[in-house]
C-alpha cells in the first residue's frame, strides 16, 4: 500500500514535467524576452540607424559627393609678377602675367566619373544594409533559440527538483527504494547542466547581437517576441515575389561597370590637346650713359619707358603621351567589371532559387509539428505515467518517455529555427531589408 502511494506521489510530480511548457515563461527567460523588448523590425531599424560599420560606409557617400563637387569646379587662373633691376645701373623691368586654363575637354568627363562614383557608394551602402539586416536576424535567431531551449529546460528542472525532493522524503519513510531517488537525482543534475549551458548560449548570443545594433556591451537588451511567435507570424506573411528586383549588390556591380566606362571616356578626353589662354603686361625703364640730341636740339641722357602687352593661346600637343597605358588599364578594368556583373547576377539568381526551395521545405517540416502532434507527444508521456501508477511500468520507462518528449520539443525547436533561418536567407537573397 505504501509503495502504491509513493508511486502515486511520483507520478503526480512527474505529471508536472510537461505542464510548464504551456505556462508562462520562467523567470530566467525574462532576461532575454520581455513584452517591453524590441521587435525584430525595431532591432533591425536600430542597427541600420547606428551600427558603426554601416555609418562608415555612409560617410564614404558624403566623401564621394564632396569629390563630385570638386570635380565640377573649373581650374583656377594663375597670376605671376616679376621685377628686374640692373645691377649697378638704373634700368628695371616690371612684368605681370595671367594664365587661364580653359579645361575644354576634361571637365565633363571628370564630372561623369564623379557622378558614377557617388552611385557606386550609394549602392554599396544599400548592399551593406541588406547584409546587416540579415546578420541581425541571424543573431536574433541565436538568442531566441537559446531562450526557447532554456524555457523548456527551466520547466523540466523545476519539475525534476520537486520529484527528487518527494522521492527523498519517501525514501526516508521507507516507502520507495533509494534507487528511484538516485536515478531521479542523476536526471535532475543532467537537466541542470543543460540549463546552464543554454543560459550561457543565450548570454553569448545577446552579447554578439549588441554590436550589430550599435549598442555597448553594458547596454540592456531584451526582445519582445518568442521564436515560435515570430516564426508563425512570418509563416502567415507574404513571401517575396518570384522575380524580385535587382538587389543592391547587383546594382552596385552595374554601377561599377558604368564607372569603369566613364573612366575610359575620361582617359580619352585627357589625351586630347589642352588649351589655355595667357596674357602679360611689361613696363621697361631703360637708358644708356651716352647723350643724344633731344627734341629741342640740346644734348640729354638716352632714356625711355616702354609698355608692352602680350596675349596668346597655349596648346599642349599629345605627341608622346596619349594615355596609352591608362586606356589599356581602364579597358581591362571595364571588362573585369562586366564579368563581375554577370557573376553577381548568376549568384543572386542561384541564391534566390536555393532560398525559396529551403523556405518551402522548412514550412512543410514545420507543418508536421502541428498542435495535434505536440498534444499526442504529451499524451504519450501521460500514458506512460499512468502505466507507472498502475504498476505496469517502471520509473525508467517514465524517464525514457520524458527524454523522448524532450527530443520531440528539441526537434520542434530545430524546425522553428530552420524556418526562421530560411526566411532570413530568402530575404537576404531577394534584397529585402526590414
Amino acid at each position: 500500500m505504501r509503495t502504491s502511494v509513493a508511486r502515486g506521489l511520483v507520478v503526480s510530480c512527474l505529471f508536472a514535467l510537461a505542464a510548464p511548457l504551456e505556462a508562462q515563461q520562467p523567470s530566467a527567460t525574462t532576461r532575454y524576452v520581455d513584452p517591453a523588448g524590441l521587435t525584430i523590425a525595431q532591432a533591425t531599424a536600430l542597427g541600420l540607424r547606428q551600427e558603426p560599420s554601416l555609418r562608415e560606409v555612409r560617410s564614404a557617400i558624403d566623401a564621394a559627393r564632396g569629390e563630385r563637387q570638386q570635380a565640377g569646379l573649373r581650374p583656377n587662373p594663375s597670376v605671376s609678377a616679376e621685377r628686374r633691376e640692373e645691377i649697378g645701373g638704373g634700368d628695371n623691368q616690371t612684368m605681370i602675367g595671367i594664365d587661364w586654363p580653359l579645361d575644354l575637354f576634361r571637365r565633363s568627363a571628370r564630372i561623369t566619373v564623379a557622378d558614377r562614383t557617388v552611385t557606386v557608394m550609394e549602392r554599396s551602402a544599400d548592399d551593406r544594409e541588406r547584409i546587416l539586416s540579415a546578420d541581425i536576424r541571424d543573431h536574433v535567431a541565436l538568442v531566441l533559440t537559446a531562450v526557447r531551449r532554456l524555457d523548456v529546460l527551466e520547466s523540466l528542472v523545476e519539475a525534476s527538483r520537486r520529484t527528487v525532493e518527494l522521492l527523498d522524503a519517501r525514501v526516508r519513510d521507507g516507502a520507495t527504494p533509494p534507487l528511484e531517488r538516485d536515478v531521479a537525482s542523476v536526471e535532475f543534475q543532467r537537466l541542470r547542466a543543460s540549463r546552464e549551458l543554454a543560459m550561457g548560449q543565450a548570454d553569448a548570443a545577446v552579447a554578439e547581437l549588441k554590436p550589430r545594433l550599435g549598442l555597448s556591451a553594458e547596454a540592456p537588451l531584451t526582445l519582445r517576441d518568442s521564436l515560435e511567435v515570430v516564426v508563425l507570424e512570418e509563416a502567415a506573411a507574404a513571401v517575396p515575389p518570384p522575380i524580385p528586383p535587382a538587389r543592391a549588390d547587383v546594382l552596385e556591380a552595374e554601377a561599377q561597370l558604368a564607372a569603369a566606362e566613364a573612366r575610359i571616356a575620361q582617359a580619352r578626353q585627357e589625351a586630347k590637346p589642352d588649351v589655355g589662354l595667357f596674357a602679360s603686361y611689361m613696363r621697361m625703364d631703360s637708358g644708356f650713359p651716352q647723350r643724344a640730341f633731344g627734341p629741342t636740339g640740346g644734348l640729354q641722357p638716352i632714356h625711355g619707358v616702354f609698355h608692352n602687352a602680350a596675349a596668346g593661346v597655349r596648346v599642349s600637343l599629345p605627341f608622346f603621351n596619349r594615355n596609352q597605358g591608362l586606356l589599356a588599364a581602364s579597358q581591362s578594368r571595364y571588362e573585369g567589371a562586366a564579368h563581375a556583373v554577370e557573376a553577381r547576377r548568376l549568384a543572386a539568381a542561384a541564391e534566390v532559387a536555393a532560398a525559396r526551395a529551403r523556405d518551402a521545405a522548412a514550412r512543410r517540416a514545420l507543418a508536421l509539428y502541428s498542435a495535434d502532434a505536440r498534444v499526442l507527444a504529451r499524451r504519450n508521456l501521460d500514458v506512460v505515467r499512468e502505466a507507472y501508477q498502475l504498476g505496469r511500468a517502471t520509473l525508467f520507462d517514465v524517464l525514457n518517455e520524458q527524454r523522448r518528449y524532450l527530443d520531440f520539443e528539441s526537434g520542434y525547436t530545430d524546425a522553428l529555427v530552420d524556418a526562421f533561418a530560411s526566411r532570413t536567407a530568402l530575404q537576404r537573397a531577394t534584397g529585402v531589408v526590414r
